[in-house]
């Protein structure tokens, strides 16, 4: 049986998602403190001036695109284990996911809470790219170069690490 440390990188600089045979594993981060953990990414959507204008006027043919959005975000945090393999199911204890339109397409930030063993990084970002790509969904018959950028985590806080911020 292998032992694994705990974290992402051990002493000697090697990824802990990797064993010493070079298989994939989940860490175990049952000896790591239950804390506060939150993290907060952000993201946006590239639309054209016309969708812009069907946004602020809420004319989208599919309905309301920002509140399908955001529930669409909030839900997706609580499924990222199911998505992105090695990530550990976690509580989560709060979502607050901000979108709104901007001049050249929709700004999105999403900020998820836990009180737990590990981050909530991949819910965040998870929640950012999903809300995404139900903007997408909803206008593509309008705008199929509606495209989600600059996505990627600007805060997180809690565990051993305590607080990042994005420079």
């Amino acid at each position: 049986m292998t032992q694994h440390t705990s974290g992402k990188v051990d002493k000697a600089g090697e990824l802990t998602h990797i064993d010493e045979s070079g298989n994939a594993h989940m860490v175990d981060v049952t000896d790591r403190d239950l804390t506060v953990r939150t993290a907060t990414a952000v993201g946006k959507v590239n639309l054209s001036p016309q969708v812009v204008s069907m946004l602020r006027d809420n004319s989208v043919p599919k309905g309301d695109v920002l509140a399908t959005a955001r529930i669409a975000g909030i839900m997706a945090t609580k499924r990222t284990p199911d998505l992105i393999p090695l990530c550990h199911p976690i509580a989560i204890h709060g979502v607050s996911l901000d979108i709104s339109t901007t001049d050249t397409g929709v700004d999105i930030q999403v900020t998820v809470k836990t009180a737990d063993r590990t981050g909530v990084e991949m819910e965040a970002l998870t929640a950012v790219a999903v809300a995404g790509l139900t903007v997408i969904d909803m206008v593509k018959a309008i705008d199929p170069g509606a495209q989600i950028t600059d996505v990627g985590v600007i805060e997180k806080d809690g565990g051993r690490n305590g607080l990042w911020v994005r420079k």
